[in-house]
């Protein structure tokens, strides 16, 4: 069967299911705002973008719009543009799609949603979709307040399967959170059952009458043609039957109030609760029905956290086949707190710490003695700076207070941890000297009476001297201090270490990749080269690499992203004095005011030759410097900015022009380009430091 068949057919099956509640549409009260379209009559001021290599195609019923591969073998690539759209409150955003394939899991097809605020350089990636299926499935996408015009992109990529297709069947902009649901619309705002073979989520009211469990009013209003959730214990075969319905993960930051209103039949047997999980099947229970009156619309309130993706789960556990029903409507967020509740959300900055202007909330051990202490390394080729800036504050301790002792021990204590809550550690630490480095630097939780401990990360065998990332993930059922330790069992094993750039953030580490989706203009290298181009590709390129360059003497020991990373560099060897090698971002569209290049480069080695950078206005020849480094700089990665304007499309090139000798190596990293001014210019920085700073050393 076509994947075009499979649509229809779906489509045919979608319409049947719909027609039943079409007389209840008007009762939502739900508004369509500019930028919504059900493809009925026609594609609502939608256009395709000439970078596209095929459009999308108007069913000729008008039902849907699909892109396939009727005109071009290969892989393809198709944009839709909306309309201009007004600035709006918090809105949400569903895109009822189906991306079909009759070769799994081959080059898979793939669906991209990216708003483009008016006065930016780049779209920004709001959610993307390969699963194939043969139904439609729904994408529900939050949109933060905006006080600037928009528009939607909707992206069709087909892959080389010739057999694949990607159809859109409405697109949905309305005011309010995706999470909100009073289950008046047929899409039933994106929520899902858990199938089990016995009991189930429905849709219950309207014109439904299959269920003794029938309520005879919803809550939303109040007679029987509204609608809600219901889950009943008729058909359980077994004791602690679960039946669970999950909301849209969530795609920006959130935290508030959410609540809902709930009906449960009969209390003694029936248990509901109301969970929080994350892409990684973390389950956290945050509420549970306790006090409320059976037979009757309860309102349960809950403050929720949300500041990486997550999905509430309404779960009902049956403990008897006469156990009743729960029902469920009129779900509901705030980005307030709930009235009923008095808990402050935990900020996780009061834990993190760059040490660029004191050591923050953290504390040390007077009994330790001479400990850790912040430090700044003037500019050298010996040494490296700390990791923010290259030129910045960092804590150090060494074996130089304690030379007449046989090892020492120092404590660094971070400030008490709420309880129960999922937690990440990030931080970067250099070692140097060390001959033995194995858990000569150590983390423990520490609970609040700093006597019961426990070990959750050490320092593994292979600690070199550059600034290295390491995490973890915690999570404990009592407030806990975080606490870095630093061991050095006798004096000729001893050494140096570093530690600079503490954050403490909520959720698992591994949330890391799928966080938020990144800024556009950022690159880290870590997994491609991020659309930058360079006109020529040979030995005297720009190269992506990780470790060190193969020169020694010069060039970086390790990215400076996590240490073990991605950068790109030029390798001097297989170039000659004098040679150029530019790398080019992707076209920028103008924007008028500021704009701000920051970046991390590194210029090490005797014969080092220069870095530039410039800006190429688009039907142009002459390009504009912006910045330039000549010369042997530090050994040390360090940050840079740069502001500009350009109100007409360009791009940034960052060109290396290799030096005097074979130790002429030049890298950068971690770019980011981004509209407005820099917050600081790292060259003034640099010039204004106070040079006699007591603690600023060389070592």
């Amino acid at each position: 069967m076509s994947p075009i068949v499979k649509v229809l057919l779906v489509l045919q099956l979608y319409v049947t299911f719909t027609c039943v509640a079409n007389e209840v549409d008007f009762l939502s009260g739900t508004k369509k705002l500019p930028g919504s379209c059900d493809f009925q009559g026609g594609i609502c001021g939608y256009e395709s973008e000439n970078t596209s290599s095929v459009e999308w195609i108007l069913n000729e019923e008008g039902r849907y719009i699909s892109l396939d591969h009727s005109f071009g073998d290969g892989p393809q690539k198709s944009v839709l543009v909306s309309p201009d759209l007004q600035p709006m409150e918090w809105t949400c955003l569903r895109v009822i799609y189906q991306i079909s394939t009759s070769v799994p899991d081959y080059d898979p097809s793939k669906l991209n949603v990216y708003i483009r605020p008016e006065g930016e350089s780049f779209d920004f990636l709001l959610w993307s979709g390969s699963d194939p299926s043969d139904s439609w499935l729904i994408a529900s996408i939050d949109l933060k307040n905006t006080s600037q015009s928009y528009k939607i992109v909707l992206e069709g990529l087909l892959g080389e399967d010739t057999g694949a297709s990607i159809a859109i069947f409405e697109i949905s902009l309305t005011l309010g959170y995706c999470l909100a649901c009073d289950f008046e619309e047929n899409s039933i705002c994106g929520y899902m059952n858990f199938w089990n073979p016995n009991v189930n989520w429905f849709v219950g009211g309207g014109a439904v009458r299959n269920s003794p469990s029938t309520l005879t009013m919803d809550h939303t209003l109040k007679n029987e043609t509204g609608h809600y959730m219901y889950v009943d214990s008729i058909y359980a075969k077994r004791i602690q039957e679960v039946a669970q319905l999950m909301s849209p993960i969530t795609t920006t930051p959130m935290s508030g109030c959410f609540s809902f209103h709930y009906q449960i039949q009969k209390a003694s047997e029936i248990e509901f609760m109301l969970y929080t999980r994350d892409k990684y099947g973390h389950y956290e229970e945050i509420w549970k029905a306790e006090e409320y009156t059976p037979s009757k619309w309860n309102l349960a309130e809950v403050n929720i956290r949300a500041p990486y993706p997550i999905a509430v789960i309404f779960e009902v556990a049956f403990y008897s086949a006469v156990a009743g029903y729960v029902a469920l409507d009129d779900i509901s967020f705030s980005p307030h707190l709930c009235a009923n509740e008095t808990d402050i959300f935990f900020d996780t900055s009061e834990a993190s710490c760059d040490f660029e202007d004191d050591i923050c909330s953290f504390k040390q051990d007077i009994r330790d003695g001479p400990g850790w202490t912040r430090v700044t390394v003037k500019r050298n080729v010996y040494r490296p700076g700390d990791h923010t800036t290259g030129q910045g504050y960092f804590l150090l301790t060494s074996t130089k207070s304690s030379r007449f002792q046989s090892g020492y021990i120092r404590h660094l204590y971070g400030p008490t941890l709420p309880e129960d809550l999922k937690y990440c550690l990030r931080f970067f630490y250099a070692m140097y000297g060390y001959s033995k480095v194995t858990s000569t630097l150590a983390v423990y939780l520490y609970e609040e009476n700093l006597i019961v401990r426990e070990k959750i990360w050490s320092s593994p065998s292979t600690s070199k001297g550059i600034w290295t990332e390491a995490e973890v993930s915690f999570q404990k059922p009592m407030s806990t201090k975080i606490v870095f330790v630093s061991l050095c069992k006798s004096f000729w094993d001893c050494g140096l270490i570093g530690l600079d750039d503490i954050t403490v953030t909520l959720g698992d580490c591994r949330n890391k990749q799928g966080l938020w989706l990144s800024h556009p203009g950022e690159c880290t290298f870590e997994v491609d080269g991020c659309g930058y181009t360079q006109q020529k590709r040979d030995r005297s390129s720009w190269h992506r690499t990780r470790g060190s360059t193969p020169t020694s003497f010069t060039g970086p020991q390790g990215d400076h992203t996590t240490g073990v990373g991605y950068y790109m560099y030029i390798e001097a060897s297989n170039m000659h004095m004098g040679q150029k090698a530019r790398l080019f971002s992707q076209l920028l569209r103008g924007v008028y005011g500021l704009q701000c290049v920051t970046f991390f480069y590194h210029m090490y080695g005797s014969g080092t030759g220069i870095l530039n950078v410039y800006l190429k206005v688009e039907g142009e020849n002459k390009e504009q410097l912006l910045w330039r480094r000549v010369g042997d700089q530090s050994i040390s990665w360090l940050r840079d900015q740069v502001e500009y304007k350009c109100n007409r499309n360009h791009k940034i090139i960052f060109e290396a022009i290799r030096g005097l000798s074979l130790k002429s190596d030049i890298a950068i990293d971690d770019i980011s380009l981004q509209k407005g001014s820099c917050k600081e210019l790292e060259i003034t920085r640099y010039s204004s430091r106070i040079l006699e700073d007591l603690n600023e050393i060389e070592y």
